[in-house]
């Protein structure tokens, strides 16, 4: 007797599950607009070197001042790093005459001045983090991602010392949200409404993405802006604390008269009334599980079939995270206004997801999986072959490479809880998650790179995506599999099609379990 065979007798997809993913799809909105928030929080502005007032420079206009302070780049832009020794008056003459000496060029002296435009201010206004301090810009979506206290070593001398401790607290306190409420709502849907709970959930976490452009676009100082989105996770614990355990966790793990208390909910909710079972029958359900027996993250490589989940699923995250916040994080390298691009990057995701639910019930989990993420690399590889003057089509191929890649992160959460046992679902989610959020860790700095060479963070994104689908294809299929009670069922499972009811002909299900 599996779980499904009950679902089938309380109702797999009546008012009670409705209700529960409407309340889990609540929280899904605020994820994307802290894990993102780096985006605007963190944005870094035009800026170039602040110029001390001198007396020769009384008749000049701002311009002509710059003319003479700051080095241009090769496309006539003012650089942002560097300034001249001394003013270089000869370039009101003739601005071309640009000094080759390199030795006359230094470092900002004096700070920087801010294009503030369309930023009131962000944290690398407040704190100067540009040029030599960049990287501790970065370093604060790492800190978000990884979720650790370093931060507060790592920027103890800065004043924001503050800012980071909070905002790796929040990404240890969403963490848990994210990982939660995708296996909680499946865990409670019958087979053939799987699918679509995953979708529902993920399509939820794209409105998240184009709330977040609008609310960057009203609220342009970064204080108020951490406020505003932060104030209505307060709705999504009051969300969480009404929404029931699983039953299906319950039984597998022995704590039955709970398990029943929730059935009997969920056959009064679904109007299946004459419903009834005993926690004794519920008791025999329960699979795999040995008295006094735990489970831990070491349960995930003790056996041979669960031990290759893990390896690949946890590259195949990786590979998805990596990818994904390299494409996220990197609105201003498409051509597109910061905020258009992340709400149009939100607004590709629902087709995408729309289309990733036909394709994952028609080609399965496995080629889904593998090939949503190898395009997500090839669309990032093509925009490194693709000419700067070429905005367009660079925009439209990095809109795609945003498709595939959310495409790839939501059949990824629906795939790899399809994967593991009951037993160890939630250990399987949070060890993948925790390879994921190193992933995502690592994006921001990637994009340091650019130093080496211009083009080798593209690169780099595009090799892991390519390199960590390719690995999806040797994970196993769960198709309109059952989903795993216990370790055994993944040891012994051979996925041969749509499960069939275990009752025999003829028989009711509720006599199997009186």
């Amino acid at each position: 007797m599996k779980f499904e065979d009950l679902l089938l007798e309380i109702g797999g997809f009546g008012r009670f599950q409705i209700l529960i993913l409407f309340i889990l799809c609540l929280p899904r909105i605020n994820l994307p607009m802290h894990f993102l928030l780096h985006n605007f929080l963190a944005a870094t502005p035009s800026h170039h070197c602040a110029i001390p007032h001198q007396e020769a420079f009384v008749n000049l206009t701002m311009e002509e001042v710059l003319l003479i302070s700051i080095p241009r780049e090769p496309d006539g832009t003012f650089r942002s790093c560097e300034m001249f020794s001394q003013p270089q008056f000869h370039l009101l003459l003739n601005s071309s005459l640009q000094p080759e000496n390199n030795s006359i060029i230094q470092h900002c002296q004096h700070g920087w001045v801010y294009d503030h435009s369309q930023f009131t201010s962000t944290i690398s206004t407040q704190w100067d983090l540009v040029c030599e301090q960049r990287g501790l810009n970065q370093a604060t979506a790492t800190f978000f991602f990884i979720g650790v206290t370093m931060g507060a070593v790592v920027f103890g001398y800065l004043s924001d010392s503050m800012l980071a401790i909070m905002r790796t607290l929040t990404g240890v306190a969403l963490s848990g949200v994210s990982l939660i409420v995708l296996p909680l709502g499946m865990e409670w849907v019958d087979i053939q409404h799987r699918t679509f709970s995953g979708i529902l959930t993920s399509i939820f976490w794209s409105i998240g993405n184009m709330l977040l452009a609008m609310v960057a676009y009203l609220v342009r100082e970064w204080h108020w802006l951490l406020v505003a989105v932060t104030g209505p996770c307060l709705l999504s614990i009051v969300c969480l604390w009404w929404v029931p355990e699983s039953a299906r966790w319950l039984i597998a793990n022995g704590k039955v008269k709970q398990a029943h208390r929730h059935l009997l909910r969920c056959a009064r909710m679904n109007g299946r009334k004459d419903f009834a079972v005993s926690p004794e029958a519920l008791r025999r359900m329960a699979t795999d599980k040995k008295p006094g027996g735990s489970y831990s993250y070491i349960s995930l490589f003790r056996t041979p079939v669960l031990r290759k989940i893990s390896l690949c699923s946890g590259a195949v995250w990786f590979g998805v995270a990596f990818s994904y916040y390299g494409m996220s994080m990197n609105l201003t390298g498409f051509g597109l206004n910061m905020y258009l691009s992340q709400f149009v990057f939100g607004v590709i995701e629902i087709p995408a997801k729309m289309i990733m639910y036909v394709v994952m019930n028609r080609a399965g989990r496995r080629q889904s999986q593998a090939w949503a993420l190898i395009l997500t690399g090839l669309c990032i590889g093509a925009n490194v072959i693709i000419p700067k003057p070429f905005t367009s089509l660079r925009s439209v191929v990095a809109i795609m490479g945003k498709g595939f890649s959310e495409a790839a992160f939501t059949a990824v959460f629906l795939y790899t809880s399809e994967l593991y046992p009951t037993v160890l679902r939630q250990n399987g989610m949070g060890y993948t998650s925790f390879v994921a959020r190193l992933g995502g860790a690592l994006a921001p700095l990637v994009f340091l790179l650019d130093e080496v060479w211009r083009s080798l963070p593209e690169v780099t994104y595009c090799g892991v995506a390519v390199c960590c689908g390719s690995v999806a294809f040797l994970l196993p299929e769960t198709l309109n599999a059952h989903l795993p009670e216990g370790i055994e069922d993944v040891e012994k499972a051979q996925v041969k099609g749509p499960p069939q009811i275990s009752a025999p002909e003829g028989m009711p299900l509720q006599s199997l379990l009186k």
